[in-house]
Order: C-alpha cells, then structure tokens, then sequence
C-alpha cells in the first residue's frame, strides 16, 4: 500500500501548481497593487497549495480502506416554485471563512439609509435567461465567468472566475441622474485580500477595451476592497480626483452595494451605511452609459440582482398631485412578505409626505410578474402591501386608519414578462390617493 500512497501523493505534487492566463479587458490596477506583495508571497502560497493537495490526497487514499459512504444526490435545487421566480439546477457551496449568518437587520437599523432608486429601469438583470453553468446571455465578457445556483443564498447568480472585464452588452442609455444595484459575495482566503473593479464609464459599447484601465473617455473607477473603497474620477487624458470609504467585507457573506449617481455626484452605500460621498468625482458634459467589473486572477466573487434605473421619483408631486405613486425602491426577497431594511429610504420619503398632508389617505396596492402560480402570486401581492402598511405604521407613526391594502398578482402587468428588465418592472408597490 505505501508505493500506491506515495506515487499519488507525487502525482498531486506536481499538479498542485497552475499556470495560466486569461484575455485581459485592460492592465487592471488590481494587479499593480498586488504584484511586489505577490512576489514575496509566491514561494509560500506555492507549498501551501502543496500542503493541502498532499493532506487531501492522503486523506483519499486512507478512505479507499474504510467503508464507502452513502451515495448522495448528484444535483442539490434551490426551487422557489411558490412565486415569481424558479430556479433548479446544480447549487455550489460558498468556500468562507467567517462566522454564522447573522439574522437579517431591521429597517430600524437603516435609519440614516437614504438612498432611493431610479424609478426607469434601464437594465435589469438577475440572471433567470438560459442554464445554469452557462454564460450569462446579457453580458460581454472576455474572461471565464458562468451562472450558478448556491448553498446559502436565493436566485442565480453570476460567478466571475477568471480576470478580465465582465458588463452589460447594451448602451445602457443612462440620464444626468441615475442608480445601480447589485448584490455581491466576496470569496478570498484567510489572511488574503479582496479586490474586484467597478467602472462607470461614457464609452463606446463596441470597443471593450477603450480606454485600458482607464474608464473609458470619462468617467470614475471604483475598487472595491477588502477593507474599502476607492474612487478616481477620470476625463479626456487627466484624472480629476479621488475619494475612499471604509468598509469590512467577510468572504462568503452577501452585502448589497447602491451607486447613485447625481451629474458630477457619486454616493456609494454597502448595505445601510454610506460609505462615499464624492460632490464632483465624475466629469460634466459626457453620457455614462458602461458599468463595467474588472477582475483579476486570484478572485472568484459572485453578483446577484444588477439593477439600473434613471431619474429620481418625484414622491410628493406623483402621490399629491397626480395620484398615483409607483415605487420601487420598497424591496422583498423572492417569495416573501417581509419588507428588507434597504427599503428605509423610499419608505421614509413617503411617510414625510402623509406627515405633511394629514388628511390624505392611500390605497397600497402589491403587484408581482407573471411567474409562477396565480393565486400564490395573489396572496403574496396582498401580504406585501400589508407589510408596507404596517412599516408605515411601525417605523414611521403614519395612523394605520389611513391606509387601505390591496394585491393584484400578475393581473396588471405594465411590460410584458419576457425579460427579467420588463419583469422587475412588474414587481411593483403602488400608492394610490383615495
């Protein structure tokens, strides 16, 4: 038995290292930033690679003499087959190394959070469109990158696996002011760092890699960090500033970033705090319309839920005066009644305008898309409305006599449900003056 041990363990020896490239969008900084540590690191990552290679290559060969274990299911699901979106197919484990999932806050912890997004939306994209293991059908990359299902968290999400550029394939059409959303898990060794880009960018959308790594003709690269992140503006030749905040990113936990861009302002927030603020960190005069990742080699995060939407919804005049309030901004998990905390902000900005109109009185009617069961869409479009209502009531003091429920499901589609663009356009919260 020892020459079979041995002869495996040198087998794994000499494939515990990997060398290889990927197509690069551009000379990513990620890359600068991390090469003299890398250098000095090299030799050591090198034999701890080994280490765990050998350690699980003896451990495989001790198993061979014990008693094989139970067959376990080839495919684990995460189906949601209760409301609007199903997802089946083969689900991965999030490699972490952190403490258990906290229980998700409440709104009451966003008290400060006041961002509200677009109300148009531009680009909606929560990766429902083809299989899991396949590329991403909205998006250009020329790096490795594929869409899975996994352990902990709902819906599908986009894995980027290799180091290149990753964004989506469409003009996205933006305004002067505008908002973009997505859920991010970091993945990245103990003791390591994490470092992922994010570019807003005024481009050309044919020519990926306009610009190198620099953002385009103008616009702002943000770099998302481990323990913060950083921004410089960028136009016609000369970068035009910096900014950085601080956060503290946990591989293998979810956290929600917002950008909301107002002509030359950038907030950025990561989940209720915010975190940059930067008044003139994006050059005037040009149209952004790249959000672009860039990725290198050593990180694997994985995106959720990319949400872009212009203009910013005018609550008093769309709820006073024209009577009818469609929001998005009021968030739920798939499937579920209960009101996430990153709803704080559009909440409280319709809570101040029926503090300020006492004698207004609104019907709060829930809408979903046109997936899954009818009536199971009903009852979820009427529970949420009851949710918003009871917000509205708990956090806010707003006199619950004052406000009326109501759920349509999928009865009143406003675009038709064939993409997940027009889709999120569906999933809606209206308010209606009676």
């Amino acid at each position: 038995m020892r020459p079979i041990k041995q002869t495996l363990l040198l087998v794994a020896a000499f494939s515990a290292i990997e060398f290889f490239s990927a197509p690069l969008c551009a000379q990513i900084d990620v890359e600068d930033k991390v090469k003299d540590k890398s250098l000095n690191r090299a030799d050591q990552k090198t034999d701890e690679g080994i280490d765990k290679s050998l350690d699980a290559v003896e451990d495989g060969v001790k198993s061979l003499f014990k008693n094989k274990p139970k067959k376990e299911k080839d495919k684990k699901e995460t189906n949601n087959s209760t409301g609007e979106n199903s997802y089946k197919g083969k689900t991965e484990n999030i490699p972490a190394n952190n403490p258990p999932k906290q229980e998700q806050p409440a709104l009451a912890s966003y008290s400060k959070f006041d961002f509200i997004p677009g109300e148009k939306v531009i680009f909606y994209d929560d990766f429902s469109q083809g299989n899991v293991g396949d590329l991403p059908a909205l998006w250009f990359s020329n790096g490795s990158v594929e869409v899975v299902t996994l352990n902990k968290f709902q819906g599908r999400w986009m894995n980027i696996t290799g180091e290149g550029c990753y964004y989506p394939e469409s003009d996205l059409q933006t305004i002067e002011n505008f908002t973009a959303e997505f859920d991010l898990i970091p993945t990245f060794e103990e003791g390591m760092s994490f470092n992922l880009g994010f570019y807003v960018i005024s481009g050309n959308i044919k020519d990926p890699n306009q610009g190198g790594a620099i953002p385009g003709v103008a616009g702002v690269k943000t770099t998302i960090t481990s323990l913060g992140i950083d921004l410089a503006g960028y136009s016609e030749g000369n970068y035009t500033g910096e900014a950085s905040g601080q956060i503290n990113l946990i591989s293998g936990e979810k956290i929600h970033l917002s950008y909301w861009i107002q002509k030359q302002r950038l907030r950025i927030y990561v989940d209720e705090k915010k975190v940059v603020d930067a008044p003139r960190i994006l050059a005037s005069g040009f149209k952004y319309n790249i959000l672009r990742f860039e990725n290198g080699r050593e990180f694997k995060p994985y995106i959720a839920n990319f949400r872009v939407a212009a203009g910013l919804p005018d609550i008093r005049s769309k709820l006073i005066t024209e009577g009818k309030l469609v929001t998005y901004g009021i968030y739920f998990d798939v499937n579920s009644d209960k009101v996430k905390p990153e709803s704080f902000g559009t909440l409280k900005g319709i809570a101040q305008v029926l503090t300020e109109n006492t004698t207004v009185k609104v019907k709060i009617i829930g809408h979903t898309d046109g997936d899954g069961d009818a009536a199971k869409n009903l009852d979820l479009s009427k529970r949420r409305a009851a949710s918003v209502k009871a917000e509205l009531a708990k956090s806010f003091a707003i006199d619950a006599s004052r406000i009326e429920t109501d759920g349509k499901g999928k009865t009143e589609p406003i675009a038709p449900n064939d993409t997940p663009a027009n889709k999120a356009q569906n999933r809606r919260v209206e308010f209606i003056k009676l």
